[in-house]
């Protein structure tokens, strides 16, 4: 199997990263990316985008991945313009979806609940009262609710499972902020009856369907940008025991040096392998459920320990707040934390093979 990725993706991780290097401003970067057409990529035409999935969005998460910018490309692409292309109404869509590739406004999804990472069963319910939907429960984890214009929510209705599409700012609402380890802003949202409306909610195709594909385009996204961190982690990395002599040699001359960024490569070249392999197969419209559920255990497993190799072979440099790779390493601290750690990856693995 071929995943060279083909021109048009080549091109526009080039221009992420032509774009990025621009500037070390996370604002200018956002401005910058918005200016460059690089969030309107999974747009259709008629709202001003190329029409392009998630191979596209992938390889912008990528970049910003690998130069470790600060840039919300992870809530928005991958939880808010992608399930709302795929999901939303025509009306829904032209609502969101241009203001956010213009980079004006901001879209996020809020997939886990107390000890439930990206839950497929969720305890927060809506039920139906005077004409509208009354949503009550509690999510964790959410990046950007602040600032988003609405939350891709998960429930459960008498039906089944929905996608509400919440006004963070909405009756009802509460948003408390909590720690992350790269700084991100995220909160816990507390829904206590807010009410919606029908047309409030993204189709749901089939039993579930909503919440899947809101599932897979997350994995996909962090995957992406997991695969970003690690390359982006392993080149600096490289440079510096390139660079730096000990005993009148490079550091990278020394047996034990060779030998531990060679496993930090082998996990990047394993999780980029991974990632590839899924992405390639939900942007073909295969079933990629087991693939995206492997390598997000590969992601989850090897990204933290080769991390900590990298801060190890920089010495007393690798924590130093004013390098860069401090940045790599929360921001995979997070995304590891997004997924729900390696054991809980694992466990859903194998309940996935053992049907």
């Amino acid at each position: 199997m071929d995943f060279t990725p083909d021109d048009t993706q080549a091109e526009i991780a080039a221009l992420t990263a032509r774009v990025l290097g621009k500037s070390a401003d996370a604002g200018e970067q956002w401005r910058a990316l918005a200016g460059a057409g690089l969030l309107a990529l999974a747009l259709p035409a008629d709202l001003g985008g190329d029409g392009l999935g998630i191979g596209a969005v992938a390889a912008v998460l990528a970049e910003v991945g690998r130069a470790a910018a600060a840039v919300p490309a992870y809530p928005v692409l991958a939880l808010g313009v992608l399930p709302v292309e795929t999901l939303g109404t025509p009306r829904q869509r032209a609502r969101l979806l241009p203001p956010v590739a213009a980079g004006e406004e901001v879209l996020t999804a809020a997939l886990h609940e107390p000890s439930a990472p990206l839950t497929a069963v969720p305890h927060t319910v809506g039920e139906a009262a005077a004409g509208v939907w009354q949503l009550t429960g509690v999510k964790t984890g959410v990046p950007c609710a602040a600032d988003a214009t609405r939350i891709l929510t998960p429930v459960a209705l008498p039906g089944g499972t929905a996608v509400a599409l919440v006004d963070p700012r909405a009756d009802g609402v509460e948003l408390v902020p909590t720690p992350s380890s790269s700084g991100a802003p995220e909160y816990t949202v507390r829904l206590a009856d807010v009410r919606l409306a029908d047309t409030e909610f993204l189709r749901d195709r089939s039993p579930g369907h909503a919440v899947a594909t809101l599932h897979r385009f997350a994995l996909a996204g962090a995957l992406a940008l997991g695969d970003g961190l690690l390359a982006g982690a392993l080149a600096l990395t490289s440079r510096h025991i390139a660079e730096r002599t000990q005993f009148g040699r490079p550091l990278a001359a020394f047996q034990a040096v060779a030998q531990q960024i060679a496993d930090v490569y082998v996990a990047a070249r394993t999780v980029h392998l991974a990632a590839t392999s899924a992405g390639w197969r939900l942007a073909a419209g295969l079933d990629a459920d087991t693939e995206l559920d492997v390598a997000a255990y590969w992601l989850t497993d090897q990204a933290p320990a080769a991390l900590a190799t990298c801060h190890h072979l920089h010495g007393g440099l690798g924590v130093d707040r004013e390098y860069p790779l401090h940045r790599y390493s929360s921001a995979v601290k997070d995304l590891g934390r997004a997924l729900g750690g390696a054991a809980h990856r694992l466990g859903r693995l194998g309940e996935r093979v053992a049907g």
